[in-house]
């Protein structure tokens, strides 16, 4: 078993779990094994529970990689981003506590999103970091954040706390602390029993103009032009 996620499968619903130990960040090898729990749940047809550790959703890419390590990273942040809005079954997040940058991009991707209330925080802080927000983020942001706040949360890196995250678009559900893992199954649950060839055709037309998004910054990463990322 990895020392960074686990797969778990259970009367349909596959929960993937990240935790690392520490705030879940998303280096490459995080990704990988991310991308290969989805082709694994896709293959159990399966719908998906995506969760994080107690408080913490993730934190975002992994800032400890080297720069040129970075195009990679980013190249997979943005294809599991890919994998997640396109997946045939429903994508459902429990979201424990904070989710920053990438890990914002990941309740972005997500059919349905349950937040615990709290002292977190949730946004792209990239701005505050000196980060430029990549291209495959500002398509998530603006295809799933209200208009006010993809535009201040994107050119500010704001983030914001549980209730405020679900009035800008991020989350769908704020709960008590302690019952996001228990409603996000639920949830999950109750979408099991929808048509899965209509959820998946109607999911790519509903989602034409920001896959194309994804996928054009997936190639600007490729080209290796830094100031395209």
């Amino acid at each position: 078993m990895s020392e960074r996620s686990r797969y778990e499968l259970a009367d349909g619903i596959a929960t993937i779990t990240m935790d690392d130990g520490k705030v879940n960040a998303l280096s490459s090898a995080m990704l990988a094994e991310l991308m290969a729990h989805f082709v694994q749940a896709e293959a159990d047809e399966a719908v998906v529970v995506l969760t994080g550790r107690a408080s913490t959703l993730s934190a975002g890419f992994d800032l400890r990689t080297e720069p040129g390590g970075w195009p990679a990273m980013l190249a997979a942040g943005a294809e599991l981003a890919e994998r997640m809005l396109s997946f045939p079954r429903p994508v459902v997040v429990a979201c424990h506590g904070n989710a920053i940058a990438m890990g914002a991009f990941l309740l972005l991707s997500a059919d349905y999103r349950v937040g615990a209330a709290g002292d977190f925080r949730i946004g792209l802080n990239e701005v505050a970091i000196g980060l430029t927000l990549p291209w495959f983020g500002i398509a998530l942001a603006r295809h799933r954040l209200t208009r006010p706040y993809y535009d201040r949360c994107a050119i500010t890196g704001v983030t914001v706390g549980p209730d405020e995250a679900e009035t800008a678009g991020f989350l769908d559900e704020v709960v008590d602390p302690g019952t996001a893992g228990e409603s996000a199954r639920a949830a999950a649950i109750g979408l099991a029993g929808i048509n899965m060839a209509a959820h998946a055709a109607t999911k790519l037309r509903v989602r034409e103009q920001v896959l194309a998004g994804v996928r054009d910054g997936i190639e600007r990463v490729r080209a290796g032009n830094p100031a395209e990322v």
